[in-house]
């Protein structure tokens, strides 16, 4: 399947910066992420990320969010978005901002 850029161009990517993570209570999988993406509050977003990722270890992280994504309710806790991720055999790999060649990529830059 294929899409139009004008398709493409109507969704919202945008560089965001982890300021926590929780372990969801009673979910095998999920955790609850703060995530600045340049706005006033941070979002809220529910991710597949337990036992493959560490809460402590995602905090200050660069990531890639789909910030239009319409909320949706992941045990019964709002997500506000989505982070972006490899799958490798059911294996989620955050993709990350690389700032070797730049420094300071701000929260809220835009992905095009």
């Amino acid at each position: 399947m294929s899409v139009s850029y004008d398709e493409f161009s109507k969704l919202d990517i945008r560089v965001g910066i982890i300021k926590s993570a929780e372990i969801i209570p009673k979910s095998r999988n999920l955790m609850k992420l703060q995530v600045d993406v340049g706005e006033t509050a941070p979002r809220q977003i529910v991710a597949g990320l337990q036992g493959h990722y560490a809460p402590e270890t995602l905090v200050g992280k660069k990531i890639v969010v789909l910030v239009n994504l319409a909320p949706r309710k992941l045990m019964g806790i709002e997500s506000q978005g989505m982070l972006i991720a490899a799958d490798v055999n059911n294996t989620p790999f955050l993709l990350e901002v690389d700032e070797t060649k730049v420094q300071d990529v701000p929260a809220g830059a835009r992905i095009h």
